[in-house]
């Protein structure tokens, strides 16, 4: 019996995969996104220092965001290259994916907050007869914003965009709801720079934790005959624009001051 022979090509196995890991690509995605983080901190930095203006420092945080997002972009090809074929490749990169999202989404939203809210930087309860800064007048420079507030214009744009800020009315006196707005004050981590019982006036200065901007915050508190009325004004020493943090601050102060009245 003649054996017969098979003398075709070689029998390979279809079900292994040829796909290989990418862990060069994770690397260079994490690289890039965390390069971003020292130029985002390094443009608040690099202000309050001293070193350049504030609209350098919006530029290198512009690129900070950039570099970011291309981080972001890299990392988030190695995602994919690696799922499934290189565990440690595949955390790398989600770790690159994760830092430049945080990096790129800040700025972000800043521009789109600028895009969305009217370019003003003076928010108050009391458009007919805002709180006076008194003791702020002094402590800003020749550069800064005059405190004088600028009229119905301005009321007209703050009122389209925030038309929740309003005073708050309440039945305690004056002297327990003043103490009650200078608790609040401190509790938001701002530092009172003046008070007058007498007025029934506080002063007080916030910063921002990037770039260490001053705003400045007034609140005022008046007896009527329904019960003492608290207004409060809040207003940016720089920029056209708040970005809406005058208006934030202003609702968490009197959301805080309503809590610890009801208290």
């Amino acid at each position: 019996m003649q054996t017969e022979y098979f003398h075709g090509p070689p029998v390979t196995d279809t079900g292994a995969s040829t796909t290989q890991p990418r862990p060069t690509w994770a690397w260079i995605g994490l690289v890039v996104a965390a390069a971003g983080v020292p130029l985002a901190l390094l443009s608040g930095l690099g202000y309050r220092a001293g070193w350049w203006p504030y609209a350098m420092g919006f530029r290198i945080l512009t690129a900070a965001a950039v570099t970011g997002a291309l981080g972001a972009a890299a990392s988030l090809v190695a995602v994919f290259a690696n799922w499934g074929l290189h565990r440690m490749s595949t955390a790398r990169a989600a770790t690159g994916l994760t830092i430049g999202l945080v990096v790129a989404v800040i700025p972000l939203q800043w521009k789109m907050a600028a895009e969305r809210l009217p370019p003003i930087h003076d928010i108050t309860t009391d458009p007919q007869d805002p709180p006076r800064f008194v003791r702020v007048q002094r402590l800003r420079a020749p550069g800064d914003h005059p405190t004088h507030y600028a009229g119905e214009a301005l009321a007209i744009k703050q009122h389209a965009a925030y038309p929740d800020i309003r005073p708050l009315h309440t039945r305690l006196d004056r002297a327990s709801a003043l103490y009650a707005a200078r608790q609040v004050l401190r509790d938001m981590g701002l530092q009172v720079v003046d008070e007058s019982v007498t007025e029934g006036r506080i002063e007080a200065v916030d910063r921002t934790r990037l770039f260490g901007f001053r705003d400045d915050l007034v609140v005022r508190v008046r007896e009527g005959p329904a019960g003492t009325r608290v207004d409060a004004r809040s207003m940016s020493r720089l920029g056209r624009s708040d970005l809406g943090q005058n208006a934030k601050r202003l609702r968490s102060f009197f959301s805080r001051l309503r809590a610890r009245l009801a208290a």
